[in-house]
């Protein structure tokens, strides 16, 4: 299965010639294709990923490309970053939603449930940006730093055990 996912991506994923060809990105072209911002290293990992976390929650659209220019200054790795922002889709978007105004109802101390919020003279829209508004936007902040330093420590933590599994086994190699 991930020989066949890899031969896909390497057949449908732009080639470094053709992004540097493309009228869109030649501008800046020398600074998106610098080697470092698509080398998986112990840094631009974790901060992809939590790039990937902070775009793909915050931002209901454009996340990759939003992404991918974030991690330009940020010096994280490009295709973790486009790659994390996919956490939020149409299945996970609603129950994240549900879960930040619950959040954010909490921490702002709200005693009436979601269910009772919307009366029949209010529209939907007019109570989203009136009484839920508030509450919606910390929840998500509230969930978004926690996601971000979550996956950050994750993949660091993951990164080390993986680098030390190498270790292991080339002193292994070494020691037959």
């Amino acid at each position: 299965m991930f020989t066949r996912a890899s031969r896909w991506l390497r057949a449908n994923l732009p080639t470094r010639e053709s992004i540097e060809r493309s009228r869109v990105l030649r501008p800046v072209a020398h600074r998106v294709l610098a080697p470092e911002l698509w080398r998986f290293t112990r840094r631009s990992v974790p901060r992809g990923v939590a790039l990937g976390m902070v775009t793909g929650i915050l931002f209901p659209v454009a996340q990759v490309p939003l992404s991918a220019l974030l991690a330009l200054p940020v010096r994280a790795n490009i295709p973790v970053a486009a790659l994390t922002t996919l956490i939020t889709n149409p299945l996970t978007t609603p129950p994240l939603w549900v879960a930040a105004y619950w959040i954010g109802s909490r921490l702002l101390h709200y005693r009436h449930a979601a269910g009772t919020m919307v009366r029949a003279s209010e529209s939907w829209l007019h109570w989203i940006l009136s009484e839920a508004g508030p509450a919606l936007v910390l929840g998500l902040v509230t969930i978004t730093i926690v996601f971000a330093v979550t996956g950050f420590a994750a993949s660091a933590l993951g990164w080390r055990w993986w680098v030390v599994r190498k270790w292991r086994a080339r002193a292994l190699a070494r020691a037959r």
